[in-house]
C-alpha cells in the first residue's frame, strides 16, 4: 500500500511539473467567417468545420452525448479566464462587476433573453441551471406532491429523465409509472394513445422526452401537452436532446416545464442548462437550491436559479456559443442537421442487414439515427468504424449504435461510415 501511494504521489508531482498546454496560440477564433456567403454550401459547410478544434482524419458522431465547443467559444472562456485572475484586485463585487468574479448569484438578465428568443417565451420564465437533470431535480422537487400521486414517465426515458420522479414516489409514496412507447416509433398517435393509456384519475405529472435520447424520435408533444392540460395534469419535457437541434417553441407546445441541456446541440460549453417554467405556474414551484432570493416573487426564474459560487467564464462562453449559433442562424444550422440526418438514414435503408430502431417517419426524426447490424453489437460496431476510418459514433445497450450528425460532419465523412457498415453484410 505504501509502494502504491508514493507511485500516486510521485506521479501526481510529476504532472505539475509538466508545462502547461495552452491553447492554439497561432488562431485566432472569431465570428468573422462566418459571415461567408453561402453561394457554395458545401464549402460554407467545410468553413465551418475549420472553426472546431477537432483533429483532422477523426471524425465525431456522437454529439448526442456531447458537442464539441466551438474555437470562439473556447478562447472567450480562455480569455475571461486569464483576464479576470490578472485583474481580481480590480473587481469591485458590491457595485456591478461581481459577474465576473463568480456566478451563481446574479440574475444574467441579457443572457436569459437571448435564451428566451430562443424558445420563444419571457426571459422571466427562464432560469439557467447546469444541466437538463438539474432542470427535471428543480421542477419536481419543488411541486407539492402529496401520497398517492400519480407520476407519469415513458420506458425510454434517459436517467436524467426519471431520476427524480423516482425519488419522490420513494420519498413521498407517490406512485411511479411508465407508458410503454412502440418502437419503432412511426405513428405520432400510437405515442399520444401509449401515454395517455396509462394516465388515470390520480395523474398528477406527465414527464416525457421531447426526443427520445437512444433513438432520436420526435414525440408528439403539443398533442400530449393540449389534453394533458384539459385533464388538469401538469407536464414537463426533457429537452436535453432538442435546443439547436430542432424548433423548439415552448409556447407553442403548451408545455408547463421544459428543461434542456445545450452543451448538446448548441455547443454550448458543459454546465450550460436552462430550464423553463410558464409563468402561470411557477408561483407553484418551491425552490429547490435556497439562497438570497429563494423567495423571489418579481423574477421567478432567477429564484430558482440562484445557486451559489460558479464558474463566470462558463457563463462567458455560454453566451459566446449563443453568438456563434445565431451568426449561422437557426433555420441553417437546424436544416444542415436535418440534411445530413436523412442522408444518413436513406443509405442505411438501402443496406437489407440493417435494422433502423429509431423513426423512418422523417416528420419524426432529425440528427440522431440508431440502428443494429445483424451479427455485430454495439460496440464491435463502434469499434470497427474507428480502427477502420477512425469514426466514432456510440454504441447503446449491447446492439446498438447511435449515430449523430451535426453541422461539423459533412457527408463524405457519412459515406465513409455507410461503406464500412455496408462492408460488414
Amino acid at each position: 500500500m505504501s509502494d502504491r501511494r508514493s507511485f500516486l504521489k510521485s506521479a501526481g508531482l510529476a504532472a505539475l511539473s509538466l508545462p502547461l498546454m495552452s491553447f492554439d496560440q497561432t488562431q485566432t477564433w472569431t465570428l468573422e467567417p462566418l459571415q461567408m456567403p453561402f453561394n457554395d454550401p458545401e464549402a460554407y459547410w467545410n468553413m465551418i468545420r475549420k472553426q472546431f478544434p477537432l483533429k483532422e482524419g477523426q471524425t465525431y458522431f456522437n454529439n448526442g452525448t456531447m458537442g464539441p465547443t466551438p474555437g470562439y467559444t473556447i478562447d472567450v472562456m480562455i480569455n475571461h479566464m486569464l483576464h479576470w485572475n490578472k485583474e481580481a484586485a480590480t473587481i469591485d463585487y458590491k457595485n456591478g462587476s461581481g459577474p465576473e468574479l463568480l456566478s451563481g448569484y446574479f440574475p444574467y438578465q441579457e443572457l436569459r433573453e437571448q435564451l428566451g428568443q430562443l424558445i420563444n417565451c419571457d426571459f422571466k420564465e427562464i432560469s439557467i441551471t447546469q444541466n437538463a437533470t438539474f432542470g427535471m431535480n428543480y421542477v419536481g422537487m419543488g411541486l407539492d406532491l402529496m401520497e398517492g400521486d400519480e407520476l407519469l414517465n415513458t420506458n425510454q426515458e434517459h436517467g436524467g429523465g426519471f431520476g427524480a420522479w423516482q425519488t419522490l414516489a420513494k420519498r413521498k409514496g407517490c406512485i411511479y409509472k411508465q407508458a410503454v412507447m412502440p418502437m419503432p416509433a412511426n405513428d405520432p398517435q400510437q405515442i399520444f394513445e401509449a401515454v395517455f393509456n396509462a394516465v388515470t384519475p390520480r395523474t398528477k405529472v406527465i414527464a416525457i422526452p421531447h426526443m427520445i435520447s437512444v433513438y432520436g424520435t420526435i414525440m408528439p408533444v403539443k398533442a400530449i401537452c393540449q389534453e394533458a392540460k384539459r385533464r388538469g395534469i401538469f407536464t414537463v419535457l426533457d429537452g436535453a436532446q432538442c435546443v439547436g437541434h430542432i424548433d423548439v417553441d415552448v409556447k407553442d407546445i403548451g408545455c408547463d416545464a421544459y428543461y434542456s441541456s445545450l452543451h448538446k446541440w448548441l455547443l454550448a460549453p458543459p454546465g450550460s442548462g436552462l430550464l423553463y417554467i410558464n409563468e402561470e405556474v411557477v408561483n407553484t414551484i418551491w425552490s429547490t437550491i435556497a439562497s438570497y432570493n429563494w423567495d423571489n416573487q418579481e423574477d421567478h426564474g432567477f429564484r430558482l436559479m440562484q445557486n451559489g459560487t460558479g464558474n463566470p467564464a462558463q457563463i462567458a462562453g455560454y453566451a459566446a456559443a449563443l453568438e456563434f449559433y445565431n451568426e449561422i442562424g437557426h433555420q441553417r444550422w437546424t436544416n444542415r442537421i436535418k440534411e445530413l440526418g436523412v442522408y444518413l438514414r436513406n443509405g442505411l435503408k438501402e443496406m437489407r442487414h440493417v435494422n433502423i430502431h429509431s423513426s423512418t417517419n422523417e416528420s419524426m426524426a432529425a440528427g440522431i439515427t440508431t440502428y443494429a447490424v445483424n451479427g455485430f453489437t454495439g460496440p464491435e460496431l463502434q469499434r470497427t468504424l474507428w480502427e477502420r476510418e477512425r469514426l466514432q459514433p456510440r454504441s447503446v445497450g449491447k446492439e446498438l449504435l447511435r449515430h449523430s450528425v451535426h453541422i461539423y460532419n459533412s457527408k463524405a465523412e457519412i459515406d465513409k461510415a455507410l461503406q464500412v457498415i455496408e462492408s460488414l453484410a
